[in-house]
């Protein structure tokens, strides 16, 4: 139980002594940071007297100063700095809607409501709901917006990832005794926040969060193995003080230095090795452990060297984890031996910056600034963050929500295999990979073109399981494309998402017809739905760096590109002339001055036609009156073509000046089904999304219980507009929205 619920923080009016829960803090602070951190409990306890704006029965029942206090005693042990100490007080009150990000924002600065804001942002993942196959990163509606928010929160700042750790693992300690709130809370913390603190490297998280997510999720297997360790406890604990004992004379003798501690096997660690390796608990070799801390390197093969002369190592139990590190940056040696009593042993021997690296992972990078140099762990931190990034970039070419789950979970997080390629470079891949996932893994193509591989020299199966320090070489065909039997688990051809996704993605991109016609539709629709007929659909996709047309269609069909995005391209070509023009004030029929600019005409009055009601955006052109200046149309304007018809010589070119800033006057056109509240939910939309509603018509066909709306509105381009037709769109009972062309 954290910190903060003890008794003896609890003053004699009930209340918690806040100076006292700052002196227990496992770090040392400035007297001008302990005034901030108390400023920030302050202001927790008097929000805590505010009405939670969650309706939900958690924070109704939640005192969200305890929660932030025992969030920032976790942050504390991972020797954070203060703007991440700030904002873990203040998180659970903000994200109760007692506090508002307006009012932190305020008074600790943009840091630390910039920390706040990532970790809502994460919050996300805890609203889905549990999967039965796929646990919380499933298929469920928004699951990509969920993974990549949370992803890009972590690579802007991994303090927002420690802050959701810290928040979850506060979470998870204290859940109710609700059997369906546990599993849930379980299976997340399961699935998602136990496997990244093992990506950050912070083994003490790591481990409470996997043992108390696997008491929730698998309640039978824990506590058959709880009461197999506690049969065993006295006699463990007797058998380490001898080990101990021994160890401690041996290396006194060498004139070493060191620590000697044990370490208790955790019981999730136990069950998954049971698994992996179908042998029963007496067959658990790690579950008798000690850790040896050394001041240096060298120290630690000195070590080793010492111990298996003390007792006989066990075959294909050793790992060297300094020469070949974790993929989270663990450094350690690690080895089993048959040791007194003939009972097995496992040691693990490292520095203590490397026992702070696996305790802390990143966050060592704050508590070691000075010796990053010297112990590689600005470099480590580094690699961190490029990991990350490189989850988000294959997020972003594939679009595959569930690879990224998967990506995060425990087969692919622990266990590594270090293959070579035929130039002597080393490939990291996942325990159990084939040479398909080999070939991926070096390039897309390879393992596109892929038939074939040899493993030190000697032809092998695609299936084949690939071991550490074998050569591999991938065989190749020009003519050679994936075959859909390799997405098939249960053939074996491939271990890894990352190039299961490669696969399924090239498969994807083989229905390009399909989605060239769907995303001409969805583009056609919403240029149709602006009243935009006269588009070039050419110049556009030129302005999104695509080579056609069809490849514009093909993005957006696929959901690589938004339609919004095209429209914003289109927008902005529109808004850019080719040559010099002379830029004129026109006086709209409000007094607005509206930035047009008119080719080859000295200072003339323009004004915005009332017939198409151009707006910024619109391919527009300028038409001389008698008397009026120039009249802005819209190019495809009707009343404008019979004007041409009966005139000739007064149709100049037009465009919209660079940064419009004014409103403009367009009619939008709804078409519902009738309901009580239709125009007040409509007219809560515009005022919501700040927009002047100038009139409103509505008819209501009694007969068949339709309402037609006809609004004068004020937009400042058509961006706005769009995004305004979108909303009323959603509406319930809306049939149609667009804006009226005529």
């Amino acid at each position: 139980m954290v910190q903060v619920r003890q008794q003896t923080l609890i003053d004699a009016q009930g209340e918690i002594d806040l100076n006292r829960w700052i002196e227990q803090l496992p770090l040392v602070l400035e007297e001008n940071d302990r005034c901030r951190l108390l400023q920030a409990c302050e202001l927790v306890e008097h929000a805590q007297l505010l009405p939670a704006a969650d309706a939900g029965d958690w924070a109704r029942e939640s005192n969200c100063l305890i929660a932030g206090l025992d969030i920032t005693i976790i942050l504390a042990d991972l020797h954070v700095d203060l703007d991440c100490l700030l904002a873990g007080v203040l998180y659970r009150a903000v994200r109760e809607g007692r506090l508002e990000s307006r009012e932190v924002r305020k008074q600790f600065g943009a840091g630390v409501s910039g920390l706040i804001e990532g970790v809502l942002r994460m919050a996300a993942i805890s609203d889905l709901p549990l999967q039965t196959e796929s646990p919380v990163l499933g298929q469920a509606h928004g699951q990509k917006d969920n993974i990549r928010k949370m992803l890009i929160a972590l690579v802007d700042d991994v303090r927002v990832a420690l802050i959701k750790l810290a928040e979850r693992t506060c979470a998870i300690r204290s859940v109710k005794e609700d059997e369906e709130r546990r599993r849930q809370i379980g299976q997340e913390v399961f699935d998602v926040y136990a496997p990244l603190a093992h990506r950050l490297g912070i083994g003490h998280l790591k481990w409470e969060l996997e043992d108390l997510s696997f008491r929730y999720t698998h309640a039978e297997s824990y506590r058959k193995i709880a009461r197999l360790l506690d049969g065993k406890r006295l006699e463990r604990d007797r058998f380490i003080t001898k080990v101990t004992a021994q160890l401690t004379e041996v290396l006194q003798s060498a004139g070493l230095q060191f620590k000697i501690a044990g370490r208790a096997k955790h019981i999730y660690s136990i069950w998954r090795k049971m698994q992996r390796k179908g042998i029963g608990f007496s067959q658990v070799y790690d579950i008798r452990a000690v850790r040896i801390l050394v001041p240096e390197i060298k120290d630690c093969y000195a070590t080793l060297g010492l111990v298996h002369s003390l007792w006989h190592n066990i075959p294909n139990e050793f790992d060297d984890y300094i020469a070949n590190p974790k993929e989270n940056g663990y450094r350690s040696l690690h080895t089993a031996v048959v040791g007194p009593e003939g009972k097995a042993l496992e040691v693990q021997i490292r520095t203590e910056n490397m026992d702070s690296e696996a305790e802390l992972g990143v966050c060592a990078h704050w508590r070691y600034k000075g010796a990053d140099a010297e112990s590689g762990l600005a470099s480590s931190y580094e690699e961190k963050i490029a990991w990350l990034r490189q989850v988000l970039d294959w997020h972003e070419e594939t679009g595959d929500a569930r690879g990224v789950a998967e990506q995060f979970s425990f087969s692919v997080a622990q266990d590594r295999v270090y293959t070579f390629t035929p130039d002597g470079d080393v490939v990291n891949l996942a325990y159990g990979a084939t040479p398909l996932d080999f070939a991926y893994h070096v390039h897309t193509e390879i393992g596109h073109r892929c038939r074939g591989a040899k493993v030190n020299g000697s032809l092998v199966p695609l299936t084949y399981q690939l071991q550490t320090g074998e050569r591999v070489e991938i065989l190749t065909s020009s003519e050679a494309q994936p075959r859909r039997d390799w997405l098939q688990p249960g053939l074996g051809y491939l271990k890894t998402s990352r190039a299961r996704a490669k696969v399924q993605y090239w498969f994807k991109s083989q229905a390009r017809e399909d989605n060239i016609d769907t995303g001409r539709h969805l583009l056609k629709k919403e240029f149709k739905r602006l009243a935009l007929t006269s588009v070039d659909y050419q110049r556009i996709a030129r302005k999104m760096q695509l080579s056609t047309v069809e490849d514009m269609f093909a993005a957006v069909g696929a959901g690589d590109l938004a339609s919004s995005q095209v429209l914003n391209a289109a927008q902005d070509l529109v808004g850019k002339a080719r040559e010099p023009l002379l830029r004129l004030s026109s006086v709209g029929g409000g007094g607005h001055v509206h930035p047009v600019s008119v080719n080859g005409v000295g200072s003339l009055q323009t004004h915005m036609a009332g017939c198409c009601k151009p707006l910024p955006g619109d391919q527009i052109t300028g038409y001389i009156t008698k008397g009026r200046g120039v009249s802005i149309h819209r190019v495809d304007c009707a009343r404008l073509m019979k004007l041409q018809e009966n005139t000739t010589g007064r149709v100049v070119e037009t465009r919209w000046g660079e940064s419009p800033e004014d409103n403009y006057e367009v009619d939008v056109s709804i078409e519902a089904i009738d309901r009580q509240g239709l125009l007040r939910d409509i007219t809560s939309l515009f005022a919501n999304a700040r927009i002047n509603v100038l009139t409103i018509n509505t008819q209501t066909n009694k007969l068949n219980n339709t309402a037609t709306m006809r609004l004068r509105v004020e937009v400042p381009d058509l961006g706005s507009l769009s995004k305004l037709l979108e909303r009323i769109d959603r509406l319930k009972n809306v049939v149609s929205v667009s804006r009226v062309s005529d």
